[in-house]
C-alpha cells in the first residue's frame, strides 16, 4: 500500500503504475455531471473565479444524508464514464487526477497521459467505508445543486487503485 498526500504533484504520481494500491490523505474535490458541465462552461468563458483546479483530484461522488457520528453520509463512487465528455478540458485546466468507478474512454486516457495525471478506481458498494475516511467537508461552489454541489473533502487513508497511470496504461 502506497501512502499519498493530497493535493498530488507530478513527482509523487510519476512512479505509480496500474494496479498500485494507494491510501489518499489530504484534500480533494467532489463533483459529478452538473459540476463538470458548469466548470467546463466557466473554463470556456475564462471565468473560473476562485475555483483553482491546479493539481487537484476530483472524486466522482454524490453524498447521502449524514449520520450523527460521521462528517458525511455514504460516499461511494459514481460511474466515471458519465464525466468523460468533460474530463479532457478539466485536465487541460489543471486537474491532475480523478477518482471513480469503471473504465474511461480512449479520449480521457489520452488526456490523462498528456497531462501525466492519474485515474484512481474506487470500489463500488463501499460508500459506508469511504464515509469513514472523510474527516471534513465544505461546499466550494454551485450550492444550488444541493448534494451535487462542488465540494472539498478532507480524507484520511482513502483506499483506491491506480486504474490509468501517467503513461496511459489502463487496467481496463
Amino acid at each position: 500500500m502506497i501512502n499519498l498526500t493530497l493535493p498530488l504533484s507530478k513527482e509523487s504520481i510519476e512512479p505509480l503504475r496500474i494496479y498500485d494500491r494507494v491510501l489518499l490523505s489530504g484534500t480533494l474535490l467532489v463533483g459529478r455531471d452538473q459540476v463538470h458541465k458548469r466548470l467546463v462552461s466557466l473554463i470556456e468563458q475564462e471565468n473560473l473565479g476562485d475555483i483553482n483546479l491546479e493539481n487537484e483530484t476530483m472524486f466522482y461522488m454524490g453524498p447521502s444524508q449524514k449520520p450523527v457520528h460521521l462528517a458525511i453520509g455514504s460516499a461511494g463512487p459514481t460511474t466515471s464514464a458519465r464525466m468523460d465528455p468533460f474530463t479532457p478540458q478539466l485536465l487541460q485546466a489543471g486537474l491532475l487526477a480523478t477518482i471513480g468507478k469503471g473504465p474511461r474512454s480512449k479520449e480521457v486516457i489520452k488526456a490523462i497521459q498528456k497531462r501525466e495525471g492519474l485515474y484512481f478506481v474506487a470500489f463500488g458498494g463501499c460508500g459506508a467505508l469511504y464515509a469513514t475516511t472523510v474527516v471534513d467537508y465544505s461546499i466550494l461552489a454551485f450550492e444550488d445543486l444541493g448534494p451535487e454541489a462542488l465540494l472539498r473533502l478532507t480524507v484520511k487513508d482513502f483506499p483506491a487503485i491506480v486504474g490509468v497511470d501517467s503513461l496511459g496504461n489502463s487496467l481496463f
